[in-house]
């Protein structure tokens, strides 16, 4: 006894030595270690822990299904009611909401339809003395807010429709607002071509970014440089109207096809579409040609010469707008000259200031194709030759795509 209780208190080189010292002891101490580490190997195998009697570990739970967990007794019934609120809130929070001025109230409608919405409740209008009155009547806080107003003839006034929109939307706390602009207004002012002149697709640029808007989304800008005159935190998205172009005259039989320009600023755009025809139709031998005007002054053409062959061809003169329609017209009358077989014109901005609506009737085109960015007339409708197709499923496409954060280049592969 003695012996053991040494054992007990020893270090580890004198229980060595001891245990060298006492043979007889040795081998009753070894054979009952051997066999308690016996019985705890047999007890370890043989014995099941039961799921209560198995370590706890923490894992990682989200709010609801804390919310799913909580029961009457641990939560009060007013804090239960205002939790159930506060998720039903989260989880209508975003939404999309879409809004017109009076630009073109029939293309939002439109739009509105295929993205199958009800156009907000808004009081778009004017007060006694011609300002304009606006007022959203509907909540907006923390919606994802689109705004379709083109700036078109009235311009001064669609400007201020929409500036003042974007601004009582802002202040109503909308999420985020983006403007659709079917047709941007003073986008032929881009650069200073004399002494004296403004910058005025900068300028309307530059009051845009002012009153908050957080993205634009616009049809065939008049040049690119125009999406550079927004900051970087206001991404523009200049959408490629050309495509439903391409649709429109994929179908018809067309003999030897020729796309023409009809000035040197339009050749990439004349490109695309011709591209575009071609990898849509299968149309290999489409031509290119471009028409090399001088301006007299703004609006009137002084001559024209003729880049290309246009000989026995159906020829589709591609443009971002017709204004006055001299141009095209005088191009069409080149063209004929020039001895082409038919003569097709495209544009997406159908202005027809003036005389241009009677001009079109006159020319010698088969067929005028333009897109409703901007609203019809009675006059227009009368018009034999001007077929105009609607920009409405590529504008409510995009603005779905923006919405859901999906690409918008792939529209147009």
């Amino acid at each position: 006894m003695a012996a053991a209780a040494t054992i007990g208190v020893a270090s580890t080189a004198t229980a060595a030595t001891l245990c060298d010292q006492m043979p007889t002891d040795r081998t009753p101490m070894t054979n009952a270690t051997n066999q308690a580490a016996e019985t705890l190997e047999e007890t370890t195998k043989t014995t099941k822990r039961t799921p209560s009697q198995r370590s706890n570990y923490i894992q990682a739970t989200s709010p609801d299904e804390l919310m799913k967990a909580a029961t009457a007794t641990e939560l009060p019934i007013e804090e239960t009611r205002f939790n159930e609120a506060a998720h039903k809130a989260r989880r209508h929070a975003g939404g999309l909401k879409l809004f017109s001025g009076n630009g073109n109230m029939a293309l939002s409608l439109e739009i509105a339809k295929t993205l199958g919405l009800n156009l907000g409740k808004a009081t778009v209008g004017r007060f006694a003395d011609g300002e304009c009155n606006v007022r959203i009547l509907e909540n907006v806080r923390g919606k994802d807010v689109y705004v379709v107003q083109p700036t078109c003839p009235p311009v001064n006034d669609n400007i201020m429709e929409l500036l003042l929109m974007v601004s009582t939307l802002n202040r109503a706390s909308a999420r985020r607002i983006t403007v659709v602009i079917p047709y941007y207004g003073y986008a032929r002012q881009d650069r200073k071509m004399q002494a004296r002149v403004p910058i005025s697709a900068a300028d309307v640029a530059r009051l845009l970014e002012a009153m908050g808007v957080d993205r634009v989304i616009a049809v065939d800008l008049h040049c690119g440089q125009i999406q550079g005159f927004f900051g970087p935190r206001v991404p523009v998205d200049n959408l490629d109207g050309g495509i439903v172009g391409i649709d429109h005259f994929g179908g018809k039989d067309l003999h030897n096809p020729v796309v023409v320009s009809p000035d040197a600023g339009g050749v990439y755009r004349a490109k695309k579409f011709k591209e575009g025809l071609a990898y849509k139709y299968d149309m290999d031998d489409i031509g290119l040609a471009m028409i090399i005007k001088q301006r007299a002054r703004a609006g009137t053409v002084d001559s024209m010469d003729l880049v290309g062959d246009v000989n026995d061809c159906d020829c589709i003169i591609v443009d971002d707008m017709i204004d006055t329609a001299g141009t095209i017209c005088k191009a069409a009358a080149v063209l004929k000259e020039k001895g082409a077989r038919r003569v097709f014109a495209f544009a997406s901005h159908g202005l027809l200031s003036g005389p241009g609506n009677e001009r079109i009737a006159a020319s010698k085109m088969e067929e005028c194709v333009i897109l409703n960015t901007i609203p019809s007339s009675p006059q227009r409708e009368a018009n034999d030759k001007l077929v105009v197709l609607s920009v409405a499923p590529l504008l409510a496409q995009t603005i779905f795509n923006v919405h859901a954060k999906k690409s918008i280049s792939a529209l147009f592969k």
